[in-house]
Parts: C-alpha cells; sequence; structure tokens
C-alpha cells in the first residue's frame, strides 16, 4: 500500500476516498444493519412457498480474482506498475487454478447446484494468436469437476480481464477488439461448449457508463493524475502508445466495442454451440429518486438501457447483478444518508435492493432472468446470512409476482482479491487462510445450501 494511499484514506472527504469508495459501491457490496436478522426473517415468512423445479442455486468467483498469477493479463500489469491504484498485487490469489476441485466439492457438499466462474482469456491466448492447449485442458478439467458432481456451469466469456497485448493495442477502443474477441470465444466454445450449461459473454460491461455516466464520486476518476500515471506505465511497460484497460478510457469508445464484441462472441458461440444459452450480466443499483427523477432516468438510459437492447438482439438470458441502492438527485449520485448504516467497505447495508433491481429490470428484458451476483463484504457472518435471508425473500417475492427469475447466484464462494482493495473485502462464503491457503466453510454456506436443498425459504 502506499503513502498516499494510506493517508488519503484517514481523510474524511478526500476526493481520492470519495474516489475509492464509489467505486466500491459498484463493485463490491453492502454490509449489516441492526436488528436486519429480524427483517430477514419476517420477510421470509411473507415470502413462504418453494421455488420453481429446477432453479439454480449457485455461488460465484472470477477467474483473476481467485485463481491466482495471471501474469499475462491487464490487471496484473496494472497491479504491478508504479503508480498503480491498487492496495496490493494479486499474487497468488487463493490459488483456485490448483485447489478448484476442492473448492468445488465444498459447494455441491453445501448443497448447492450451480457454480459460476470465468475463463481467462489471457490464459487462454496469452500472445495474439497463440491459443494454449494447457489452459483449454485447464479449463475442461474444472468443467469435468462439475459435472461429476451434478453441478451445472455458468462460465463468464470476459470478467473484466483481458490479455495484455489486447490492452497495449488499445482494448476495446481498438478497431478489430470485437473480432478478436469472438475468434477466442469460437475456439473456448468449440473444446468446451459441450460442457457449458450457461455462457455470458461479459460481465458487467456497463460498469464505465455506471460508473462515470452522470456526475457523481467519480465524475472526475478519468483526470486523475495517479490513474493517468498508471496507465502511461502499464502502456511504457508494453511499448504501447494507448493501453486502454477493462475501465478506463473513453467511454463512448469503450461502450462500442463491448457492444460489438457481445452481438459477435454470441454469434461465435452459437455457431460452435446452437443449443447453449448466451447472454451476459450487468451492475444494477436500486436507483432511487431524491426529488425530481430526471438525473435518475439519464442515468438509468445511459447505464442499463443499451444492454437492455442488446440482450433484445443478441441473447438467450440476463444476469442482474445487485448489491445495493444509489440515491439520485437533481445534480447527480449523492452519498448514502448520514443515518445509514455502512459496512466496513463503507457502503450501505441494503440487501432489498435486489428485489427493486429484479423488478426493474423484468419492465425493460422479455428474456429469462438469472441472479448473477449478490452478497455483501463482512467479517461477521451472522451479517451475511441475514442479507442472505432477506435478498433471497425478495426473489420469492417476485416470483410470486410472475417474473421470470430462474436462479441464484451468491457473490461469491470464495475469500478473494477484490480490485483495488486487495484482499480486504470478505464476500466470501468460504473463508481463505492465505498463508496456507486453508478453506473453512462459513455457517453462511451452510445456510444458503439448506435453502438450495429444500429449494424454499
Amino acid at each position: 500500500m502506499t503513502e498516499q494511499f494510506k493517508n488519503d484514506d484517514n481523510i474524511p472527504d478526500s476526493p481520492r476516498r470519495r474516489t475509492l469508495l464509489g467505486l466500491g459501491t459498484a463493485l463490491a457490496g453492502a454490509a449489516m444493519l441492526p436488528g436486519a436478522a429480524a427483517a430477514a426473517t419476517s420477510a421470509a415468512t411473507k415470502a413462504k412457498g418453494a421455488f420453481p423445479k429446477g432453479f439454480l442455486w449457485g455461488a460465484a468467483i472470477a477467474g483473476h480474482q481467485a485463481e491466482g498469477d495471471n501474469v499475462n493479463s491487464d490487471a496484473w500489469l496494472l497491479e504491478n506498475v508504479q503508480p498503480t491504484e491498487f492496495k496490493e498485487p494479486s499474487g497468488a490469489g487463493v490459488d483456485h487454478y490448483r485447489l478448484f476441485d476442492q473448492d468445488i466439492g465444498m459447494l455441491a457438499q453445501a448443497g448447492l447446484n450451480t457454480f459460476r466462474f470465468s475463463i481467462e482469456w489471457a490464459r487462454v491466448e496469452p500472445v495474439e494468436g497463440l491459443f494454449s492447449i494447457a489452459a483449454l485442458e485447464h479449463y475442461r478439467d474444472v468443467l469435468e469437476a462439475c459435472r461429476k458432481r451434478g453441478v451445472r456451469t455458468m462460465v463468464s466469456f470476459n470478467h473484466f480481464v483481458n490479455p495484455r497485448w489486447f490492452a497495449a493495442r488499445g482494448g476495446w477502443e481498438a478497431e478489430g477488439a470485437a473480432g478478436l474477441f469472438a475468434r477466442y470465444c469460437d475456439k473456448v466454445a468449440r473444446h468446451l461448449g459441450h460442457l457449458i450449461d450457461y455462457a455470458t459473454t461479459f460481465n458487467e460491461p456497463n460498469l464505465p457508463r455506471l460508473l462515470f455516466g452522470i456526475p457523481g464520486p467519480l465524475s472526475g476518476m478519468a483526470d486523475n493524475p495517479r490513474m493517468k500515471g498508471m496507465l502511461a506505465s502499464a502502456a511504457r511497460a508494453s511499448g504501447s502508445d494507448k493501453f486502454s484497460a477493462w475501465l478506463f478510457g473513453d467511454l463512448d469508445k469503450i461502450q462500442a466495442g463491448l457492444l460489438q464484441g457481445h452481438a459477435a462472441a454470441y454469434q461465435a458461440i452459437k455457431a460452435a454451440r446452437p443449443q447453449l444459452p448466451v447472454g451476459f450480466s450487468i451492475a444494477i443499483a436500486d436507483d432511487q429518486a431524491v426529488g425530481d427523477p430526471a438525473m435518475r432516468d439519464r442515468k438509468r438510459a445511459i447505464a442499463y438501457e443499451p444492454w437492455f437492447k442488446a440482450i433484445s438482439e443478441h441473447g438467450d438470458f440476463f444476469g442482474v447483478q445487485t448489491y445495493t441502492r444509489e440515491l439520485v438527485g437533481p445534480e447527480g449520485v449523492l452519498p448514502p444518508p448520514k443515518d445509514a448504516v455502512m459496512t466496513s467497505a463503507h457502503m450501505e447495508y441494503y440487501p432489498q435492493a435486489l428485489e427493486a433491481t429484479l423488478r426493474y429490470t423484468a419492465q425493460h428484458v422479455k428474456v429469462p432472468l438469472y441472479v448473477t451476483e449478490n452478497g455483501t463484504s463482512t467479517d461477521d457472518d451472522s451479517q451475511r446470512v441475514a442479507y442472505i435471508n432477506t435478498a433471497v425473500a425478495g426473489v420469492a417475492n417476485v416470483l410470486k409476482d410472475g417474473i421470470d427469475v430462474r436462479g441464484y447466484v451468491h457473490w461469491s464462494l470464495l475469500d478473494n482479491f477484490e480490485w483495488i482493495f486487495g484482499y480486504g473485502p470478505r464476500f466470501g462464503l468460504i473463508d481463505v487462510d492465505r498463508k496456507t491457503m486453508k478453506r473453512t466453510a462459513k455457517p453462511s454456506l451452510a445456510v444458503l445450501g439448506r435453502i438450495a436443498r429444500a429449494n424454499r425459504i
């Protein structure tokens, strides 16, 4: 951790602190209100009844955050240059690349029936045009580990991270990006598609617009000298004139590239495996207008509506990823209320956001919905239990009203790397001792597993 990071983190209202906390709101989750366990129990009681047969109950990880040593990725480089926005590098991760069978076994033994994970493009195509059969076969082993336990697989072809060579040629801003991504997706689908149950092209491709689309805590982040310095250092290290990572760059060009990338990837995967359901997941906050709703509606139009349109053109299902709410006033995104209870990661606890975002999404999306991420960062697992109970009760409520939700996948299976915040936030159902890599199931894993086995609250 740099001195600047530590010093600014102790200043209650520094620009850097507002930047980091705002980014955390989108990337992470929320913590626990006093008395939330009682509220969750009450909500669960109101939402009695079974979930539909075949409902997916699962937990998720992402390759870069859990596997470790993703050395050919753009994120690895950004973590290790100076200056950097990352509190610490991902390093060995939580050794999921080696211990995946144990992790999947713990998931299945608890009673969950779905594992969501990402295949890392930087491992499969570490050099442009050269594909690693060893990496593809590793992911075959992961998929087979799920299959032998009756666990369904929900695979992200891209979870934020790209190959270093792709970022060095301009990332999603560059000409030809969509074709390169589609080529990789074709390779994976032809090699492994018969073992995949659900495929998502992208994880939260709307995140740049969600963070930077309207005035708020992150509005000036693109002009942050430290951020510019990090990207400039990565460009020099890559011998590149333009290093564009998954989150920072020209927002219009990045969004256009991602939209083209999804369409091209969807077609490539379908050509290889016509019966494989393909969609994507986006980050959605429970946007609540304070006063005039015009700015809230503008935020929704910028952050979500292009992706609602994209799924209507190329998509079989839609992933909803919700952690908390955002208050939006006439001038932009507002801080949480002064009396809000916050997590250790400085986000408002608001698990009822999931029900609200499912209802909002269902008004705009006509394909089946899956909750592909939902959870909270806390060191008190009883808080996570209450969060799960409240959120799952919200899913039951929307099902009673006829909204087509077909799964709930919790973030995350493991305590793992959480981007610029390093290993501080703890979202996992399973604790990992990073010195020994020993796994210990938390009570919340058993709670979610009991719900999954019963298929009811």
